[in-house]
């Protein structure tokens, strides 16, 4: 008899709703745009949060969880939320000692409403957290012995396994889906469910060159040989993670004035943004069905 499933208790909605929007900047250029609206899934733990720490969470089993962020990362809340609403300990490894001296940022500040206890490791040892020797001692020095590490992002082959059943979900539905990408989990995960005639389209919120090679990485863990077809389009950052310009959020407001939908900064802002460029560039087809993934909801540090 199989174990029973910790998530099932926290209902998450799935599959998300596909909502179509009618936008002319898409629709005169002969384009359809639909909202994947991940943001529903679950109130604590929306759109590819919820995907990708499912099944780490059933693969926990209870046992207390690491996992590592930055000072506003939405993966360290996730966590955070889950393990209070699971009933599990969570430690979160963030990057920056200078933090640990100043007062919390509504980010961390909700981890710990949460109960999650916050570990602050100076950059160096933050940028050497997978290596084992590295990864023991944080262990050692913060965690119980059972502790289940999820990386940052929470992006790992079993993560990448959850994003997979977004493009099973989008099959038939969509010819391109569009995601924001930080580290890489979510796009391996969409572009392998996806079907053969359909291509995922990620934008990086990060600067630099490695987000292709660890989403490839994470794909063939993951996937073996399975792939599907996905390209990056890097103009879209901003400079760096949560890095907005006065552009970008000008184009926020008036997309949420335009839709009633709200809208995330860090992420699916910059998503929609390269989307609309490209449209009026003229990189599709018209014919087009664009799903644009909504992965987040906005809360105060994203706008």
């Amino acid at each position: 008899m199989s174990a029973p499933d910790p998530t099932a208790a926290l209902e998450p909605r799935l599959p998300s709703p596909l909502q179509p929007v009618d936008d002319e900047r898409f629709a005169r250029h002969g384009l359809r745009l639909l909202l994947k609206r991940d943001d529903l899934i679950h109130p604590d733990i929306p759109g590819n949060k919820w995907r990708k720490l499912a099944p780490n969470l059933r693969a926990a089993a209870g046992r207390p969880l690491l996992t590592f962020g930055g000072a506003y990362s939405n993966h360290l809340r996730a966590t955070a939320a889950a393990g209070r609403l699971l009933g599990c300990p969570t430690i979160g490894v963030v990057r920056g000692d200078e933090l640990a001296h100043r007062p919390l940022n509504d980010s961390l500040a909700r981890c710990a409403d949460h109960g999650m206890r916050l570990v602050f490791v100076d950059r160096a040892t933050y940028r050497r957290k997978s290596e084992p020797e590295v990864l023991a001692r944080l262990l050692r020095d913060s965690a119980p012995d059972d502790a289940y590490v999820i990386p940052e992002g929470g992006s790992n082959a079993l993560a990448a396994e959850g994003c997979a059943s977004l493009g099973r979900e989008l099959r038939g539905r969509a010819d391109v889906a569009a995601v924001a990408c930080g580290t890489g989990g979510t796009l391996a995960g969409l572009a392998a469910g996806l079907g053969p005639d359909q291509r995922a389209l990620a934008f990086p919120v990060l600067k630099g060159d490695f987000l292709a090679a660890e989403t490839l990485r994470i794909q063939r863990s993951a996937f073996g040989g399975r792939r599907g077809a996905w390209s990056l389009d890097e103009r879209f950052h901003c400079g760096g993670y949560a890095r907005t310009t006065p552009e970008l959020n000008a184009f926020a407001a008036e997309f949420e004035a335009r839709h009633e939908l709200p809208v995330e900064r860090t992420y699916v802002a910059k998503m929609l943004w390269g989307l609309t460029v490209l449209a009026t560039e003229g990189v599709f087809p018209p014919g087009t069905r664009l799903a644009a993934v909504i992965t987040g909801q906005p809360d105060s540090s994203s706008r």
